[in-house]
């Protein structure tokens, strides 16, 4: 176990340095919020314990630091007496715990190791969480999703490595948790593993694992997620992100089946099935060399691609209903349905964020809706994601007295052409005039473009 001290009172820094090492507990000591930036950044800690009181950046910042780049470990804020209400708010920011001054040594060794034991159960528990959390099954009827699932359920039975592609939010996760439900390994864990989100540096430690003494810093064994997998599923999402310097190891443990920790000459079988899954174009990347083509090829076994929202606009109700049923009661809202024209807008609205759009854009609905159903009004997708350039000319429009009526008519065409992408018949129907009309107005102000 690794302790970061942050205190800028060197006696307590120093003191609380040496008594856990008498209790075989690596620990730095930093003595304010930047230098507690730059341990954080160079090594891996298991717990920090943060001063309340310091200058510059007093504990609550740091905690909030800690937090908003996406460390987990347990945090416990160090305060006076007479400072409750500091250590209320530190718990609120994502501290665990707080323990006030002055204080029993062996009580605070003795918090901050069930903290983080408590915290190591906890990822051990959420790892082998299957399919009690899962987002969804797949939901669509439309002829592409169709085939998919008929892939998923032909795929699902062998261990062959899967690659699964497509733009953000076409529901990538979702598509490799239900193959592992459908797997002979569907009693295992389903490890999902974000490459990107995970510091370069300790990548290696995080899938392989370590042995004590690997590294500087590395006091105890690590188990990596190849072998939290098990028998289970390793997901490994975004694997375009994947430096190159650690693909030539991933494509050995493809080929082998085997694993090594970091520090130790001990093979160790990996029995799990691998599932990648990525939003960027690996072949560009190959030939971009920013990829190795042999990694590709031991990944692309089985290629499964999702297609955006916009190319099965025909399951976007059925979609809407889950997530409408999804946020019900998410927002204690007893919002029973949509009107047919509410369906009708959001179906004909590209979703260039896809699900992931389409899901924001039903909850907010939700909790402004007027009545029990959704209608067009409590629709807002004035920030949905755009067609590059789209949003500058939209916002580019102003409604003026200055304007002629034939200069408001063009925008009004121009306005309807872009949310019905280019749909000449529904922007007609939009605007409330006939096809041959729209045809006429558009040859009248050179709209051919749109």
């Amino acid at each position: 176990m690794r302790v970061l001290v942050v205190d800028d009172e060197t006696n307590i820094r120093t003191s609380l340095v040496k008594f856990f090492a008498l209790e075989n507990i690596e620990t730095d000591g930093a003595e304010n919020g930047f230098s507690c930036q730059r341990f954080l950044k160079e090594k891996p800690y298991d717990a920090v314990l943060v001063d309340l009181k310091m200058p510059e950046m007093d504990g609550i910042e740091v905690i909030k630091w800690i937090r908003k780049e996406g460390f987990r470990m347990p945090i416990v804020m160090i305060s006076a007496h007479g400072e409750i209400s500091d250590a209320v708010q530190a718990l609120h920011e994502g501290a665990q715990d707080y323990i006030m001054k002055p204080f029993n040594p062996e009580e605070l060794v003795i918090k901050v190791k069930n903290l983080v034991d408590a915290y190591n159960l906890q990822n051990i528990i959420e790892i082998k969480k299957t399919s009690e959390d899962r987002e969804s099954n797949l939901i669509g009827e439309s002829s592409k999703m169709k085939r998919i699932k008929d892939l998923i359920d032909r795929v699902a039975p062998s261990a062959s490595t899967v690659l699964i592609t497509g733009e953000s939010g076409t529901g990538k996760e979702v598509v490799a948790r239900e193959i592992h439900s459908l797997s002979s390994v569907a009693d295992g864990p389903f490890v999902p593993v974000n490459i990107g989100g995970v510091q370069e540096n300790l990548l290696e430690s995080e899938l392989f694992g370590h042995e004590k003494g690997a590294f500087t810093g590395a006091i105890q064994r690590k188990i990596g997620y190849f072998e939290l997998a098990g028998n289970g599923t390793l997901f490994l999402d975004e694997i375009g992100d994947m430096p190159l310097s650690l693909q030539v190891k991933i494509l050995r443990v493809l080929q082998e089946r085997k694993i090594v920790r970091l520090g130790s000459t001990t093979s160790i079988p990996v029995n799990a099935r691998i599932i990648a899954a990525t939003n960027k174009d690996l072949e560009k990347m190959v030939s971009e060399g920013t990829f190795r083509e042999d990694l590709f090829y031991r990944l692309n076994v089985v290629r499964i691609e999702l297609p955006p929202l916009r190319e099965r606009r025909e399951d976007i109700p059925l979609l809407a209903a889950h997530l409408l049923k999804k946020y019900t009661r998410k927002v204690n809202r007893p919002v029973n349905g949509f009107t047919p024209e509410a369906l009708e807008v959001l179906s004909n609205h590209s979703f260039y964020g896809n699900i992931r759009e389409l899901e924001n854009v039903i909850e907010r609905a939700m909790i402004f809706a007027r009545g029990d159903v959704i209608t067009i009004d409590d629709l807002d997708l004035r920030s949905s994601v755009s067609k590059p350039g789209q949003r500058e000319i939209l916002s580019s429009f102003e409604v003026s007295e200055s304007k002629t009526l034939k200069e408001l008519e063009r925008e009004a065409i121009i306005r309807a052409l872009l949310r019905h992408e280019g749909n000449r018949t529904r922007a007609a129907e939009e605007l409330g005039i006939s096809r041959r009309s729209m045809i006429n107005k558009i040859e009248e102000y050179g709209l051919k473009e749109y």
